[in-house]
This record gives structure tokens, C-alpha cells and sequence, in this order.
């Protein structure tokens, strides 16, 4: 399965791709600005992992 997200400031551009899609058998799913949000979030997390353990305390005092 293949995954494309498509995001325009254009309503009517987004209608024809997905009137496009449906003629074609793709699925589509609108996603709520919440969703694209968390997959965001979830894209940056993963990004900033480094897969080391830092220390607690000395990371607050940084921070502060």
C-alpha cells in the first residue's frame, strides 16, 4: 500500500483530485486538522530521536 498526502489552499483544486481518485478506485480519507497535527508531531519526534539516555536533572536545569 502507498500512501500520498495532499494538502492546497484550494478548495476546488483538492475537490477535482479526489473526484479524480474516486473514478479511479483509489480510497481517500479526509484528514481533520488534528490529525495532521498529531502525524506532525509524530514525524518530528521520530526525527529528534536519538536513541540515548540523558540526564533529568541536568537537562531541566538547561532548559531553565
Amino acid at each position: 500500500m502507498t500512501t500520498v498526502l495532499l494538502s492546497s489552499e484550494s478548495d476546488s483544486d483538492l475537490s477535482l483530485l479526489i473526484e479524480l481518485a474516486k473514478k479511479l478506485g483509489i480510497s481517500i480519507k479526509k484528514l481533520s486538522k488534528e490529525e495532521v497535527e498529531d502525524i506532525g508531531l509524530s514525524f518530528a519526534i521520530k526525527k529528534g530521536r536519538t536513541g540515548e539516555f540523558i540526564d533529568t536533572d541536568s537537562f531541566l536545569k538547561e532548559i531553565r
